[in-house]
């Protein structure tokens, strides 16, 4: 299912909303892509800003959708973990009928959390019921190894359901960032991260793409990669806003970002699960309820 939604930066903010081993002891065979030190120092002062949820509308909407799906599972999940949690956003949307305890774990500031690292959860075997997240794990450079460590901390039978920014997040911002520093400065240098079924666009319309950059920033999601540059002069983010509003520009002056969310669920295996039968083993041929069916 994919679905598109148009927002406006201001009413977005009031939303009611070859093989590979992986090692789970740490983390020396992932591909390192992203400066976790960085992501944290950014997370901190997002979470310091005195205003801060002031710039959890994206955050706050992918949460709200995420329970949602959550509901569609017609069980109670008496401890849930909710990994990457940030300021608490999912615990915004759950109710006492869904859960008895939520543990919320961040690599930022703790406020009556478990401090620690998605690429390295801190939990024994078998330890929840439930563990989500909500765009937390776009910033994780071992993506399977984390995945790993989530199905040994569920119990049997328990499920991991999250959300992540994916691939085709925020492509207005990118395209134009690179044609600007092509124009200007003669080659591209990555200063947005890249972010990398069931799918979500969620577009938010800003004044300009100033707006935008200084929102991405205060929600803690700047560039974090190990081989980012410099910032950017200020003769190519002015190229970049006017290629910005040329090429993607709405005809109210305002310029759409796009946040592609991937959402994803999966549950650790238990022999009380039901099992597919064997092949061959069915009573009624395919053919044959296709010839009993009508055609209209």
């Amino acid at each position: 299912m994919h679905l598109h939604r148009i927002l406006t930066r201001a009413s977005a903010r009031h939303l009611s909303t070859t093989p590979r081993v992986f090692n789970n002891n740490n983390n020396a065979n992932a591909m390192r892509v992203f400066d976790r030190s960085i992501k944290r120092m950014q997370r901190n002062a997002s979470a310091t800003l005195s205003d801060s949820s002031t710039f959890d509308y994206i955050r706050d909407e992918v949460a709200d959708r995420l329970v949602d799906r959550l509901l569609d599972i017609k069980r109670r999940f008496p401890n849930v973990l909710d990994l990457g949690s940030g300021a608490g956003h999912i615990v915004k949307y759950v109710d006492k009928d869904m859960m008895d305890k939520l543990v919320m774990m961040d690599s930022a500031v703790p406020i009556e959390r478990v401090v620690g690292d998605e690429e390295l959860l801190p939990f024994p075997e078998d330890s929840f019921d439930c563990v989500m997240s909500s765009m937390a794990l776009h910033w994780v450079n071992d993506l399977p190894g984390t995945l790993i460590q989530v199905r040994k901390c569920l119990k049997p039978d328990s499920v991991f359901i999250g959300a992540m920014a994916g691939g085709d997040t925020l492509y207005e911002l990118r395209t134009s960032l690179q044609l600007a520093q092509i124009e200007r400065e003669g080659g591209v240098a990555p200063h947005v991260s890249p972010m990398a079924v069931d799918t979500d666009e969620i577009v938010i319309k800003y004044p300009s793409m100033y707006e935008l950059i200084q929102d991405l920033s205060d929600m803690g999601e700047g560039n974090a990669i190990f081989n980012r540059t410099a910032s950017l002069n200020r003769d190519t983010i002015d190229a970049a806003a006017e290629i910005y509003k040329a090429v993607y520009g709405n005809p109210d002056g305002s310029i759409p970002a796009t946040f592609q969310i991937l959402y994803m669920i999966g549950w650790k295996p238990d022999p009380s699960q039901p099992k597919p039968l064997k092949r061959g083993s069915g009573e009624v041929s395919l053919k044959t309820l296709g010839e009993s069916v009508p055609i209209a």
